[in-house]
């Protein structure tokens, strides 16, 4: 088996692959493997999703099912957001946000809590209402919003079992107003709440010099107000479509200029039907609590004679605080400060040494799905519940069947 993750950087280590087509055919899998883990889009940077065996839900039943009545979509756990997307624009409705990706699975985007931007809008994993979800005993729990434990289940990491089915929350459609703007002076980032609630996602993109390169605000055509003017803050209207890497063809990002379209076709960055982003690739993504982003903003700073060598491009983005355990935004509003490296290994893990050293006062929380390099017992620190989650994980697989090394390290930090 030669698996690699979308990007290519890595390389699973199983030596099996089972794409079961039926729901017993996957129960009788996770019960019988004696290490497992579901295996998503592969948009993850790091060996989260390696086990010895592993496992695609690619060939179920997508069965995308809409509950107008009750505000919600349920799906297979395979389920693209562009699927689902387009699924739901045909009966009017809409999801709250996006990624800036279309192209990733629903469960592996909700399992690592994944999210696009915007001060009022939570990560994806807030919108799951409902989910199902095989343990290592081959047995089928279905979790909801009443069940006490389910704010842990969520961002389950994969460690809790194998997600099957989702149901999310959904809403009337709406259009989307996409506009950027070029050359933010660094110093306006002392206006950085004013800066970010100017729409209902906005993104800046940086090489940490003097300027943010591009501020790309995205607004509900419903409740946007005043047009934005040719003066954003001291940025300046993008008179063409541009991409947020420099040097890289437009054509793969969605519509700009200022034109109202469907927010599936507005909220992610690049379009469905394209490689996202460069392709070429790794990322690292941190999240501080919003009272500390401009001190860690200059901490990241600080560092721009390191970092510019190996960085593609720098994203700030918001998140809305949520109470789901291992929710990268748990407990308060947060700023993510995202990094597209040049696809070097060796000097991206070098260079993370010095930055989370800097990024260590503000008790920054690394996504889970991208390259870092804290141990357990520093998440054990940034995470109020992760006692109760390491309890959980017991609990619901007590064989250990979906633990793995990377979980060892990272999150559960205990030897089996």
């Amino acid at each position: 088996m030669d698996e690699r993750n979308w990007s290519r950087t890595y390389t699973y280590g199983a030596t099996t692959l089972h794409r079961p087509a039926t729901f017993e055919a996957l129960r009788e899998i996770v019960a019988r493997a004696p290490k497992v883990r579901a295996l998503g889009s592969r948009h993850s940077f790091n060996a989260i999703a390696d086990s010895a065996e592993l496992v695609s839900l690619d060939r179920l039943p997508t069965e995308i099912v809409i509950d107008e009545r009750g505000s919600t979509v349920s799906c297979g756990a395979a389920v693209r957001y562009g699927e689902l997307a387009c699924a739901l624009a045909e009966h009017g409705l809409a999801l709250r946000n996006l990624a800036s990706l279309p192209h990733i699975s629903v469960a592996g985007a909700v399992a690592t809590a994944t999210h696009g931007s915007g001060d009022g809008n939570g990560n994806l994993a807030t919108a799951v209402a409902a989910m199902t979800l095989v343990t290592s005993a081959g047995e089928v729990i279905e979790a909801t919003r009443r069940d006490p434990e389910f704010d842990g289940m969520v961002v389950g990491l994969g460690a809790l079992g194998v997600v099957a089915r989702l149901t999310l929350d959904v809403v009337a459609a709406y259009e989307v107003r996409q506009q950027v703007f070029e050359r933010l002076p660094w110093e306006a980032l002392s206006e950085l709440d004013d800066i970010m609630s100017a729409g209902y996602s906005v993104s800046l993109f940086t090489q940490l010099r003097d300027v943010a390169e591009q501020v790309w605000v995205k607004r509900r055509s419903d409740i946007a107000s005043e047009p934005l003017g040719p003066d954003f803050f001291g940025a300046q209207p993008a008179r063409a479509q541009l991409h947020p890497v420099p040097g890289m063809d437009p054509t793969f990002t969605t519509e700009q200029l200022d034109v109202a379209g469907p927010w599936l076709d507005r909220l992610p960055h690049f379009r469905m039907e394209f490689t996202p982003s460069s392709g070429e690739e790794l990322q690292s993504e941190y999240v501080v609590r919003r009272r500390h982003a401009l001190d860690a903003l200059d901490a990241v700073r600080s560092l721009a004679p390191l970092i510019q060598p190996l960085l593609q491009v720098c994203e700030i983005r918001t998140i809305a605080g949520d109470e789901l355990w291992l929710s990268t935004a748990n407990g308060g509003a947060s700023v993510a400060i995202h990094f597209t490296w040049k696809p070097d290994q060796v000097g991206v893990e070098r260079l993370l040494v010095r930055l989370e050293d800097a990024l260590a006062p503000f008790d920054a929380r690394p996504h889970w799905g991208k390259v870092f390099l804290m141990d357990a017992p520093t998440i054990a620190q940034r995470y109020p519940r992760l006692a109760d989650f390491r309890r959980l994980c017991a609990q619901l697989d007590p064989r250990g069947a979906f633990r793995n090394a990377w979980l060892e390290r990272h999150v559960l930090g205990l030897e089996r």
